[in-house]
């Protein structure tokens, strides 16, 4: 197995979560919100567990995958519309929150999960960085990384369970990259190989 040095995704990753841990720490607040949006595959899920580790404020961070949100297939809007309403403003308002885990094999909802508005969190998924949630979001990350890339590795990670939805979700992504332009949205851009 390589080391993570001789992987050129994993060391990109790795000096994006140097640098957004920076991020976080020069705002010295309590409970900030970071957004990582992205096409599907380019790290998303594995950059959110490194801030996790790595995160600069005393206490947990809450960390939250839109694709325990997303309400399906063709959910992709509509699972960032919850969260945005469930999610991001009330911890924008010190509110309590909540977000309700869609459960994929039944392709309906699930239990309830509340968050603190007093503790951190972090919001990965593909389409979470619009207008609206940019507003109220303290570091917004985007990663850009080439379809060949990113395709290898959502359909190792998920394999036959996503290969029949790849079209169908990238139309979803290729949507909101359209509407809303999430990289001029973005704190920071980081590329992934």
């Amino acid at each position: 197995m390589p080391s993570r040095s001789d992987d050129p995704v994993a060391a990109a990753l790795e000096r994006a979560a140097t640098l957004i841990v920076d991020d976080v720490h020069a705002l010295a607040a309590a409970n900030p919100v970071v957004l990582i949006d992205g096409r599907s595959g380019a790290g998303k899920t594995s950059l959110a567990r490194m801030l996790v580790e790595r995160w600069p404020i005393a206490g947990r961070v809450q960390s939250i995958a839109l694709d325990s949100i997303y309400p399906g297939w063709d959910g992709l809007h509509d699972g960032v519309e919850r969260a945005l309403d469930g999610i991001l403003r009330p911890h924008g308002r010190g509110l309590l929150g909540y977000w309700r885990r869609w459960d994929w094999e039944r392709a309906a909802e699930a239990e309830v999960h509340a968050v603190d508005p007093a503790l951190g969190v972090i919001l990965e998924g593909s389409g979470v960085l619009t207008p609206a949630t940019a507003k109220i979001a303290d570091v917004r990350i985007w990663l850009e990384s080439a379809e060949d890339g990113r395709k290898a590795r959502a359909l190792t990670r998920d394999g036959d369970t996503y290969r029949p939805h790849w079209d169908r979700w990238a139309r979803q992504e290729s949507d909101h990259l359209l509407r809303d332009d999430p990289q001029a949205l973005a704190t920071r851009v980081i590329d992934v190989p």
